[in-house]
């Protein structure tokens, strides 16, 4: 269900939100790259994503592997910082953030920095067991931090059942009381996804999650061409990586043919 502040946001119904994983950043394992030749990568990437027609961007240091659970050092958050700036630099587009894993109060302060307008976050509401560990809620940390940052107006859209997971001790929690306790405490959307990066969201799942939100709903993961028709009806968004790169390989560079053929799926279903 869609609302007045995410319509004034994105400026478009049913809005695609292109990934940039930026690559490696200093400190990390994978890292190989200078933050100025990182910044020079992810605005290229970007660049790509606002020629075929995007509506929003989202960046993600996906290939930080592996993520520390919740804190990271300043290292991170100023070489994301320098990244989002840069973008931000060359689109008028609306730009997100997430720093993994689950670095919600990093993310809120690059944005913040970089003037960019939302955040994703990841255990926002109840505790579970995420590939990094155990994640703590943080929505009452979160929410006071970006009121101490007077960064009221940056969105966050709130992992709901997140992937890479285990909700066994929330296996008595349905998903319609996981969107009321996000929604109660003050999400500004919530997000459902597959099991892992790149699966299909569960139709089901996404229908009962619709129904149930009075916040707009976003899916995280899985969107294909072929797939947008079925979840069309049942989502206000749409978060789109791994399809956009090189043979559906999120690790890649983005494919323009891939591109052109997941807008033009949006642009017949809004004919």
């Amino acid at each position: 269900m869609n609302s007045s502040k995410f319509s004034a946001l994105f400026k478009q119904d049913k809005p695609i939100i292109g990934m940039v994983h930026v690559q490696a950043l200093p400190g990390t394992p994978k890292n190989k790259s200078s933050v100025a030749e990182i910044a020079a990568q992810a605005v290229k990437e970007a660049k790509v994503l606002c020629t075929a027609g995007v509506q929003s961007i989202m960046l993600e240091n996906m290939h930080d592997v592996p993520y520390l659970n919740r804190v990271v050092g300043p290292e991170v958050i100023s070489a994301m910082t320098r990244v989002a700036s840069e973008v931000r630099s060359v689109t008028e587009l609306p730009l997100g953030i997430q720093i993994l894993a689950g670095a919600n109060q990093a993310a809120l302060s690059v944005a913040q920095a970089a003037e960019l307008q939302f955040i994703r976050a990841e255990g926002f509401v109840f505790g579970h067991l995420a590939d990094e560990g155990f994640f703590q809620s943080d929505a009452g940390e979160l929410l006071r931090f970006r009121k101490q940052l007077g960064a009221e107006g940056i969105h966050i859209f709130t992992d709901i059942k997140k992937k890479h997971s285990s909700h066994a001790i929330t296996s008595d929690v349905s998903l319609e009381d996981t969107v009321e306790a996000a929604e109660f405490f003050l999400s500004d959307g919530v997000i459902i996804t597959g099991t892992h990066t790149g699966r299909s969201v569960d139709l089901k799942e996404l229908k009962r999650v619709y129904a149930a939100s009075r916040s707009p709903v976003l899916v995280g993961s899985g969107v294909t061409p072929e797939g947008l028709k079925g979840i069309w009806s049942s989502a206000d968004a749409f978060i789109v990586g791994s399809y956009f790169k090189e043979n559906g390989d999120w690790t890649k560079e983005p494919d323009p043919r891939r591109l052109e053929l997941l807008m033009a799926s949006r642009t017949s279903l809004l004919d």
